[in-house]
């Protein structure tokens, strides 16, 4: 019965965090329900910007993610599990061994997707099921080892790039402390600068409806909605404005990690928290934007998106 609902999983394997929604599809509607949200983080990418290897502490923690995962998945009657690897698996040089080595583990097949596909999976992942937006609209997608810019309308994708700069790149290149002093985060911003003024003029076309997705905006909005916890409800659809996120940043150049911690930020994000913030305020500075409104989807609702035109056009 090709409209038949079916339950699916989708895993976003990115740079820092392991992230599931388990979802029905409904193609007679054209409807993505949410059933589940999880998300893990496994520092997948520890070290794999100064050496192009995956640490095997590092596949350890996925291996035990994947292994918690399926076991959810088999609970909740998924019928089929779609996993993607970005940024760490793109750049480590032992990838299929990782790849494999979680495949015999847990039986989740990974498939490691090019800067290209992600930019644009996250895109239409993002506003899947949105109200509508004035077009061209842009997303943009902060991860550990890379931050992808994409504009378009909801038929089409006219402008994207990847750049290799992530809250864990940036972190690792540039502090050796937390706070970084005034000079590492001053190398973090040139670079950062540098990266973005190559990217942006195509996208100064959509800088008006800008939206933002993936665990560093979610949990700028948390933190600026003083919460303890992540609410997905709270958090989805939240305004952030420029000068929230200018001040975040101010506040976070000068804490330790125990004090960011203690803002509700899980201590393996926390170390990475301030130059995820420093690209976001870049961005929004350099390309003038004043807002961006926070989606909770991103890569993994683009996967099911597809997925979902897979099964209509079955139909």
């Amino acid at each position: 019965m090709p409209n038949a609902t079916k339950r699916i999983a989708c895993i976003d394997v990115g740079t820092n965090t392991a992230l599931l929604l388990v979802a029905d599809l409904e193609p007679a509607t054209g409807n993505i329900v949410t059933v589940e949200h999880r998300q893990t983080i496994v520092r997948l990418g520890q070290k794999v910007d100064e050496n192009r290897m995956i640490h095997p502490e590092a596949l350890d923690r996925l291996t035990a993610c994947m292994t918690e995962y399926r076991k959810l998945c088999d609970e909740l009657g998924v019928r089929r599990i779609l996993a993607v690897g970005t940024s760490a698996l793109r750049d480590a040089a032992n990838r299929d061994e990782i790849i494999a080595a979680v495949n015999r583990a847990t039986g989740i097949e990974i498939s490691c997707i090019s800067g290209e596909d992600e930019a644009a999976l996250t895109f239409f992942g993002a506003v899947a099921g949105l109200p509508e937006a004035p077009e061209p609209f842009t997303v943009i997608d902060i991860g550990g080892g890379s931050t992808e810019i994409i504009m378009g309308t909801v038929e089409k994708v006219e402008s994207a790039v990847s750049m290799n700069i992530g809250s864990v790149r940036m972190t690792e290149r540039f502090c050796t402390s937390q706070p970084p002093s005034p000079e590492e985060f001053e190398a973090a911003r040139q670079e950062i600068d540098k990266n973005l003024a190559a990217a942006l003029p195509p996208f100064f076309a959509g800088r008006q409806q800008v939206f933002g997705v993936a665990g560093t905006l979610t949990t700028i909005a948390q933190v600026c909605l003083s919460d303890r916890q992540f609410d997905p409800s709270r958090v989805q659809g939240f305004r952030l404005d420029y000068s929230a996120v200018h001040e975040l940043l101010e506040r976070l150049r000068a804490m330790r990690l125990d004090e960011i911690v203690a803002l509700g930020i899980p201590e393996g994000r926390a170390d990475v928290f301030t130059m995820g913030v420093l690209i976001l305020r870049q961005f929004m500075r350099m390309l003038g934007v004043g807002a961006v409104t926070v989606s909770i989807q991103g890569l993994r609702y683009g996967v099911a998106q597809q997925e979902l035109q897979r099964l209509r056009s079955r139909a």
